[in-house]
């Protein structure tokens, strides 16, 4: 176990270079073209691909080799600041490969994650399919339907998913389905649905407020047939889960309250890095506007606004940084990953909102990118719980009752 410390390693503060380098050469010179075009940015997804950055061993070194916890939040923090929506777009993949690590034996994550980001003459994406139209925070009220089909060893599914990241277009699918209705959230397992596989296909694509360079769209599921082997984590390991709930035997609750709990300071991180975008372009135009014949910084309405976001940032990124320490280290005792979540969402949709007030008609327009940081914020108060959901955990854990 490390010891919990602000100071970045050597290879940590050389990836936030790194990141930060690609971010103003490649990402922040596209983000207004992609945003306005609304369209999943291939060409830098791809250019992300060539030097390392959009791949599995990425992804497995920062999440697997890292004992501070760190790693991931600084690389996210730097990529959301220089584009949440081309951020996404690079990150989405992750979703899928976390849902397969998660559930999957050794086998299935060798196997499958490779897949799910492809190689960078092939690039390849993965979706996460979870959410559902009436069922988004409420995971019991999940309807997706998987059956075995037994003279086959093939599962077949059928419903529909929403609001999923990469949802229709990915190549590798990992799909939440119910498996035994009786038994609400616990009655539920995840599978693999292979490239090309007939029956799934796009619903909706959504036209979003903000990030909308990441592809956001229903998955329709009719009939999708998938072996047996696409179950993760196999059948037998299921067979023996539902046995035990059937009889009323408790799983590990806070096993897995700690797994949600270790994604949510990266949600931060990703909220961290827009505010951080939005302060330092404001900070920096305050100096350079002139009114009533001096800088505007030097109004104190002005200047307070901006120590207020300068603190408010460095509050949050502090709460994430311990909460992704706590969460590596499994040492989570009062939902210390959603009181980072909740912290920073807010911040991000309340600095991004004060950046337009410092640059006022022209923070309202598109020509400026402050409007679209304010944008792409204020999805971090909505998904991977919203900022009620983390309200009701927190409040949960620091009570020990059951808070409705």
């Amino acid at each position: 176990m490390s010891e919990f410390s602000l100071n970045l390693n050597e290879d940590q503060l050389q990836l936030q270079k790194w990141i930060h380098e690609f971010g103003v050469d490649v990402i922040r010179p596209a983000a207004e073209e992609w945003d306005e075009r609304e369209e999943f940015p291939f060409p830098i997804v791809e250019q992300a691909a060539q030097i390392g950055l959009y791949g599995w061993e990425f992804m497995a070194e920062a999440m697997m080799n890292d004992p501070s916890g760190l790693t991931m939040v600084v690389a996210l923090e730097e990529l959301f600041w220089a584009d949440a929506g081309i951020g996404m777009a690079i990150m989405g993949t992750g979703l899928a490969a976390a849902g397969i690590a998660a559930s999957g034996t050794p086998e299935q994550v060798m196997e499958w994650v490779p897949q799910a980001y492809g190689d960078a003459d092939n690039l390849a994406l993965g979706a996460f399919a979870a959410s559902e139209p009436d069922a988004g925070s409420d995971v019991g009220g999940y309807r997706t339907r998987a059956v075995y089909d037994e003279a086959k060893d093939e599962w077949v599914l059928n419903g529909t998913k929403a609001w999923i990241t990469n949802g229709g277009i990915a190549d590798i699918h990992v799909v939440v389905a119910v498996v035994d209705p009786e038994l609400g959230s616990k009655g539920h397992a995840s599978f693999i649905v292979p490239p090309n596989t007939k029956g799934l296909s796009q619903g909706q694509k959504y036209k979003k407020h903000g990030i909308r360079a990441s592809h956001t769209a229903e998955v329709v599921l009719e009939d999708v047939r998938v072996p047996g082997r696409c179950l993760l984590g196999g059948k037998e390991k299921l067979d023996e889960r539902l046995a035990r709930v059937r009889r009323g035997e408790k799983g590990n609750a806070q096993a897995a309250m700690q797994t949600f709990e270790a994604t949510r300071p990266a949600v931060g991180a990703q909220a961290i890095g827009v505010a951080r975008a939005a302060y330092e372009y404001s900070l920096e135009y305050a100096k350079e506007r002139h009114a009533f014949g001096r800088p505007i910084i030097q109004n104190q309405s002005i200047a307070f606004m901006l120590a207020d976001m300068a603190t408010e940032i460095e509050a949050s990124r502090l709460l994430i940084w311990r909460a992704a320490w706590l969460g590596k280290n499994g040492k989570f005792k009062n939902a210390e990953g959603s009181m980072a979540k909740l912290k920073a969402g807010r911040t991000a949709t309340w600095v991004t909102e004060r950046a337009i007030q410092i640059l006022g008609g022209y923070g309202y327009t598109r020509e400026y990118p402050v409007e679209r940081w304010h944008r792409d914020a204020k999805i971090h108060d909505i998904f991977e719980g919203t900022e009620q959901i983390q309200q009701l955990v927190i409040s949960r854990a620091i009570s020990g009752l059951r808070i409705e």
